[in-house]
């Protein structure tokens, strides 16, 4: 059986006026993402991840900044492309390990929401998803609340 992994990071600035979408789910925070898409930055990493283990490239690449199409798009559209790419490369999704670091708003209440959302996305069961939540004990970007980081490895296999 062939067996590879992906390794997935994305950042997003936090402002006022904008809504904080984590994991496929609209989180109540007086800050949000910015970016192009909605910018779920969770969902931007595990895309990366997936598109890094089959050897395609990355999100920018697929979906481009520049291109209007995905101004303000749901992620969980780019998501299900992705899922589509490497179906198409022949590869199913063994399992997810993620971690989103920031310092506020308290994510681990919402992880249960995300998982159902990204299990149906990615066609997997939510046991083959995890996701933590970290702060960075008021340092750098996510400490200041200036940011939102996420992380994801990513197992796929050749069927």
């Amino acid at each position: 059986m062939k067996i590879r992994v992906g390794f997935g990071f994305d950042v997003h600035q936090l402002r006022e006026g904008y809504d904080f979408w984590l994991g496929g789910i609209k989180i109540p925070h007086s800050k949000g993402a910015v970016g192009h898409s909605d910018a779920d930055g969770l969902i931007h990493t595990i895309c990366d991840a997936l598109l890094g283990a089959a050897n395609l490239r990355d999100i920018g690449f697929h979906f481009p900044p520049t291109d209007e199409k995905y101004k303000g798009i749901d992620s969980k559209i780019l998501l299900k492309e992705v899922v589509e790419l490497i179906h198409k490369k022949n590869f199913k999704i063994g399992n997810i390990d993620a971690t989103i670091a920031l310092e506020k708003p308290k994510v681990n209440p919402y992880i249960p929401q995300m998982k159902s959302v990204l299990a149906e996305i990615l066609c997997v069961d939510e046991d083959d998803i995890s996701i933590k939540a970290t702060t960075t004990e008021k340092l750098g970007f996510e400490g200041r609340e200036e940011g939102v980081s996420a992380y994801a490895v990513v197992l796929i296999q050749k069927m």
